[in-house]
Formats: C-alpha cells, sequence, structure tokens
C-alpha cells in the first residue's frame, strides 16, 4: 500500500539499519579491547565465572609468593642450622680430645676456653637468627607455623617442630641453652662427647623437617603454578575475542550498513511516487 502518513519500508530499514549498527558497534569495541565481554550486557553468566576465576588466579600468584619467601625464611633457618651442626662437630672433637689421658691439666684448660666460646656462638646463633625481623628459632619456629598456601582459607599448610610428635626445635634450645653450655671439658669431658652427640642428633632432626618442609613447599609452588596458568586460560576462553570471528562480522555488518543505507535512501523515495498518481 503507498501511503503518505506510513512508509513501511522506510520503517524496515531503519530497524535494520539500527540493528546492524549496533552489531558493528560490539565488533569494533570487541576487537578495540581485545575482550568479547566488555560489559555484562555481552554476557552475564560469562563475566561472573571470568570474574570469579580473575580473582582465583591473582589469590594464587599471592600465594605463590608466599611459599617463596616462606621457603626462603625454611632456609634461612637450614643454613644456620648448618652453620650450628659445623660447631657442635667442634665441640666433639674437643670434648674428645679432653677427655684423653695425654691431654694435661693445662691443655683441657685450653679445650674447654674453646669450648665455651663455641657455645656462646651457638646461643647467639639461636638468639639471633632471623628472617624479616623475625626471630626464627626463638619466635617463629617456638610455635606452629601456618603457611598459606592457597587462595582459600582452607588452604594452609601448618609444620609444627616445637611440641607435640615433633619437638625438634625445642630439643634444640634445651641443647644450647643447658645441656652444653653447662659442661666444663676440665672436669666432665666424657660427659660432654655423649650429650653433644645427642645434641649432634637434634639439629640433625630439626634441619631434616625444615628440609622436608621447604620441599613440600616447592611442590606447592609447582602446582600453584600449574593451576594458575590452566585458569588464567579459562579465562581468556571466556573474555578474549575471537579476532578472526569478530573481524569476519564486522566486515559483514560494514556491508549490510552500507546496503541498508542505499535500501533507506530507496524507500524515502516513495513518497514521491505517491505524488505522480495526483498530477
Amino acid at each position: 500500500m503507498l501511503s503518505l502518513h506510513t512508509n513501511a519500508a522506510s520503517l524496515s530499514a531503519q530497524n535494520s539499519l539500527s540493528r546492524t549498527q549496533s552489531s558493528l558497534s560490539t565488533s569494533m569495541t570487541r576487537l578495540s579491547t581485545g575482550y568479547r565481554i566488555n560489559s555484562a550486557m555481552d554476557d552475564a553468566a560469562g563475566l561472573q565465572i571470568a570474574t570469579r576465576l580473575k580473582a582465583q588466579t591473582s589469590g594464587m600468584a599471592v600465594a605463590m609468593r608466599d611459599t617463596q619467601n616462606s621457603t626462603s625464611m625454611l632456609q634461612t633457618a637450614g643454613g644456620a642450622l648448618t652453620e650450628v651442626t659445623n660447631m657442635m662437630v667442634r665441640m666433639k672433637d674437643l670434648a674428645t680430645q679432653a677427655a684423653d689421658q695425654s691431654s694435661s691439666a693445662t691443655d683441657k684448660t685450653a679445650l674447654n676456653a674453646e669450648y665455651q666460646s663455641l657455645s656462646k656462638e651457638l646461643i647467639n646463633v639461636a638468639d639471633n637468627t632471623s628472617f624479616g625481623g623475625q626471630k626464627l628459632f626463638r619466635t617463629t619456629l617456638a610455635g606452629a607455623m601456618n603457611f598459606q598456601i592457597g587462595a582459600s582459607t582452607a588452604e594452609k599448610m601448618t609444620i609444627d617442630v616445637s611440641s607435640g610428635g615433633t619437638s625438634e626445635n625445642t630439643n634444640f634450645l634445651a641443647d644450647v641453652d643447658t645441656n652444653l653450655s653447662a659442661i666444663d671439658l676440665t672436669t666432665g669431658a666424657s660427659a660432654a662427647i655423649d650429650a653433644i652427640a645427642t645434641a649432634i642428633d637434634n639439629v640433625g632432626a630439626l634441619n631434616s623437617q625444615l628440609g622436608a618442609a621447604a620441599n613440600r613447599l616447592d611442590h606447592v609452588y609447582n602446582n600453584l603454578s600449574n593451576i594458575s596458568t590452566n585458569v588464567q586460560n579459562a579465562t581468556g576462553r571466556i573474555m578474549d575475542v575471537d579476532f578472526a570471528t569478530e573481524s569476519s562480522s564486522m566486515t559483514s555488518n560494514q556491508m549490510l550498513m552500507q546496503a541498508g543505507t542505499a535500501m533507506l535512501k530507496q524507500t524515502n523515495s516513495m513518497s514521491s511516487m505517491v505524488m505522480s498518481l495526483l498530477q
């Protein structure tokens, strides 16, 4: 029907152009940002999932840094214990020499002087070995250690070398503070040999526990890295735009825009056809 008041063809062409313009604008936005989802309108459910995955990835990145810092802390303590072992071995040598009949009273006095000096250094190591301002043996290892190994509160690793079934740090401090420092080689060299041997075993047990914990944290780091990579890939599949597909869509919409504009021009000339009937 030809009508001056209603140009149905023009209205249809305008609606088609509006939809094409919206699609073209969406394609250009996606190609300019690199994201398939730029607002909740693009994919509300996808955005919600991607946001949750991003939060998990961010938390795991922090947890990975935590595990590295914790590993460094345990390695610091382990390095100190290695030096403690060296000093204790020397102290045992001194005690063994002092216990021999060939050592005179003067010899024992000299041996005891070195022994006491090393004993004081053991206390110094126990008192002052620190990491980031934290005293390791007197504070950090004196209670349960909680390592954050994931993005949620449940992902923790607890190590306790101070009480319960594993009290290696407590034994180490007892050896340093009392069991070894109270010995005088001039009168108790034989007893010192057994005491130091026990102390060396205790230090070895503590160092072994810390090494095992550091090794576990290393595996935790590798696992977090693997999970983070896969979660980021999943986020990318949701959020990232496929440039090949979107470029094709943009080209198609551009052609539709040109065709729609041409047809709208044609529909706008239909009113002149009505006027020609009146001539």
